[in-house]
């Protein structure tokens, strides 16, 4: 019966690790699971778990170590075996140790920048203050803390949903930080430092633990390239690598430019499939999904999010898109040059005009099958 209870100890310890990992990370099968209140709960038991199964492995030790000939090998290789893999799924396939943060944020002006100007970045301006994020360096940190115009944001990316998101990361009226503890959903997955509870990187919601359906704050940004944020904001500062990190930092353009074809964050090329990319607006309370094939195609869009006029218009790169509320039903826009002309008059790329200011509002640019999810009351263009 002891020799039964080591073995008993040993047995779960491997397969609660395993389940541990399996339920929060992108294995095979787990992502299209609503199985996330069951991840948040094995991993608050985890460590009851593991001192009842160093318990039953304690216990039923002396018996096992009794064991003649070749038998008497299997206890230790047991043991071996269970803490292998308690280390494999605990440091090498845990999400905050394959993907680190920057030891330090540096941020450049033009003239120290060493980002090349056709990467992609996500563009902010707090308070004033213009700042440049490359997908290169935030696709691989997932989240980046940084201070712009004397205010904390969070500045984060799934490369796995093409979801980029800027949110202020006051929680309570207080400065949260975050680690990331995995993906749900196919989508990354932040816990919070003071409470534990987690956090979806897609809308900055709290879906689990004390804090569920808490928001943080989403901040407008624009995804577009380096080139095309310089020519509204030359006084922007650059995000650069950390070179702690060059090796991990994309090096191509395959999956800015949506020719990789890898299982997770590669893209597909035909409009609607699983991995193609849309456009995603959401306008008080409604959201629509704009093929990006088609944006290509059309260059500007006029059209109604819910109750909500606005103009999507894509840049003659073919990557910098910008979105803003038109002032009535009526009003159309095109392209002249650089600016967004309507019968009104003509506004830059910061929504300024000689009549007046447009509204900027919030397009992402995401894999369909993520927009999908987190917008299930989606529209299609």
């Amino acid at each position: 019966m002891r020799r039964l209870i080591f073995w008993a100890g040993i047995v779960l310890v491997i397969c609660f690790e395993f389940a541990h990992v399996w339920f929060i990370m992108p294995l095979p099968g787990s992502q299209r699971l609503r199985s996330l209140d069951v991840a948040y709960a094995l991993h608050g038991a985890r460590w009851v778990v593991r001192l009842f199964a160093l318990a039953l492995v304690v216990y039923g030790a002396p018996a096992a170590w009794q064991l003649r000939g070749w038998r008497r090998w299997m206890p230790p290789i047991g043991v071996i075996v269970a803490a292998v893999v308690a280390y494999m799924t605990n440091v090498q396939m845990a999400a905050d140790q394959i993907f680190r943060q920057p030891t330090r944020v540096v941020m450049q002006p033009v003239a120290g920048n060493t980002v090349a100007q056709d990467r992609l970045v996500v563009g902010v301006v707090v308070n004033g203050q213009a700042r440049a994020y490359p997908l290169q360096y935030i696709g691989y940190h997932h989240q980046v803390r940084d201070t712009i115009g004397g205010e904390p944001v969070l500045v984060s990316y799934c490369t796995v949903c093409r979801t980029g998101r800027v949110f202020s990361p006051l929680v309570d009226g207080r400065p949260e930080t975050f680690r990331l503890v995995g993906m749900d959903q196919f989508n990354a997955m932040f816990e919070d430092a003071t409470t534990k509870s987690w956090w979806r990187q897609a809308n900055g919601e709290a879906v689990t633990g004390p804090r569920r359906g808490v928001r943080l704050r989403e901040l407008p940004s624009v995804q577009v390239t380096l080139a095309q944020w310089l020519a509204i904001h030359p006084d922007a500062r650059i995000m650069q690598g950390d070179t702690t990190f060059a090796e991990e930092y994309a090096k191509d353009y395959a999956f800015e430019r949506g020719t990789s074809r890898k299982t997770l964050t590669g893209t597909d090329t035909v409009s609607w499939g699983e991995k193609a990319w849309v456009v995603g607006i959401t306008a008080r309370g409604a959201s629509v999904a704009f093929d990006w094939n088609r944006l290509k195609r059309e260059r500007v869009i006029n059209a109604m999010v819910g109750t909500t006029p606005v103009v999507l218009a894509l840049r003659d790169d073919t990557a910098s898109f910008f979105a803003f509320e038109r002032p009535d039903t009526a009003t159309r826009f095109a392209w002249r040059g650089d600016s967004l002309v309507s019968a009104q008059g003509a506004y830059g790329l910061d929504g300024r005009g000689a009549t007046g200011v447009l509204t900027p509002i919030n397009a992402s640019q995401e894999f369909w099958h993520s927009w999908r999810t987190f917008q299930p009351g989606t529209g299609r263009y």
